[in-house]
């Protein structure tokens, strides 16, 4: 009985500690008297644990603040540079990579077109991107703390990409490979999932309950945040929307389906649609709109209303606070909003969505990679349960 609550009394600190850090990383400045008020917890239980954080280098002490009466109180300030993280965005066609301290501002960043799509080419360029992050990391405490990754089409909880159609890759065990090289913590989720807890930590998604987060790039992946939660299904697979069929005898798609939304709203189909007038790639259609092409505008258009036929889709099913549209799509703003809110008001039910928002991603084409080294930064507090 003894060994059970002396058990019981570790966890109890283990918890406290957690809610210690957590509470110092959210306000800080903040004072051990702010924490004890913030959490309920009494002041000398606050002390003892922040005398502990401040040992482990994950707090600092940076002299008194105001006082409205008597000793000034010592403000406390969570230690964003007592290590980093990498995050990773692999796209079809791209790979960009993050270095962040432990409050996911970036320090580095590099980005590069991925023109091959084979595993082991593929795999080269990305634990290259990885390496060259690494090497511009300051010292610090703990050092690289972790990795995330995220990565098209449907991966397990293990981090396989089961299935990435628009890759032709298939069983690719990509969190063991990475983990085997680098042994460090891995974690692998699709790219769109990443991108909507980017956008819901740093982003435009704070405080949004019901959000349906929508990376329009090559294809079209989603992540859903229900009720504040991060919602990937039964088996982990929840989000392929790209793949709902809005066409039934449309385009044969990747994926076995036809008629596939993202077969005619992605970035693909609005390239492909481009070159018979002879453009070559997003930033070129992006000028040529800018300075009112009138071919192109047409074709922006088009996109955004198939866009909006999703959209609305998504709408009458899930009834959510608000869509938002990332990745590289989010770039034409201006030129496809009309059409997709024509489309959406037309399609979608009045009672689904009187009170919705349609945003765009205040991260552009940093969702996703920036939610990935999320992952990475909030694996690494889990462990402070334990101090």
């Amino acid at each position: 009985m003894k060994a059970k609550s002396t058990g019981d009394l570790a966890l109890v600190k283990k918890m406290n500690s957690y809610i210690v850090l957590n509470s110092i990383r959210k306000h800080s400045p903040v004072s051990r008297a702010q924490i004890s008020e913030l959490t309920g917890l009494n002041k000398a239980t606050v002390s003892s644990l922040v005398n502990e954080l401040i040992e482990s280098s994950l707090v600092l002490e940076i002299g008194p603040g105001a006082s409205s009466g008597g000793r000034k109180p010592v403000l406390l300030l969570f230690n964003e540079k007592a290590g980093y993280a990498v995050g990773i965005d692999l796209g079809v066609n791209y790979i960009r990579g993050v270095l962040v301290d432990l409050n996911g501002n970036i320090v580095s960043e590099r980005y590069e077109r991925l023109k091959q799509q084979r595993r082991e080419l593929a795999f080269d360029a990305l634990t290259a991107n990885i390496d060259a992050l690494i090497a511009e990391a300051p010292e610090s405490t703990y050092g690289i703390v972790g990795i995330g990754a995220g990565a098209p089409g449907i991966v397990d909880q293990e981090g396989n990409i089961l299935f990435a159609p628009n890759m032709k890759w298939r069983e690719v065990p990509l969190r063991t490979m990475l983990h085997d090289r680098y042994q460090l913590p891995i974690i692998i989720d699709n790219e769109a999932n990443a991108g909507a807890q980017g956008e819901q930590k740093y982003g435009a998604g704070k405080g949004i309950r019901n959000l349906v987060y929508l990376s329009v790039g090559y294809g079209i992946g989603s992540g859903m945040i229900l009720d504040k939660e991060l919602y990937k299904g039964t088996s982990g697979f929840s989000g392929e929307l790209g793949h709902l069929s809005i066409d039934f005898n449309g385009k044969e798609c990747s994926c076995g389906n036809l008629g596939c939304w993202e077969l005619y709203a992605s970035e693909k189909a609005l390239l492909e649609e481009a070159s018979k007038l002879g453009f070559e790639g997003l930033d070129e259609l992006l000028s040529a709109a800018q300075e009112g092409n009138a071919d192109v505008l047409k074709l922006f258009d088009t996109i955004g209303r198939f866009l909006g036929v999703g959209i609305a889709n998504i709408i009458n099913t899930l009834n959510p606070d608000c869509v938002m549209i990332g990745n590289r799509m989010s770039r034409a703003e201006e030129w496809i909003m009309p059409a997709l809110q024509q489309t959406v008001q037309q399609r979608a039910l009045s009672f689904h969505s009187e009170q919705l928002q349609i945003l765009y991603a205040e991260l552009k084409e940093h969702s996703a990679v920036r939610g990935a080294a999320y992952y990475a930064i909030d694996r690494f507090f889990e462990q402070f349960k334990a101090i």
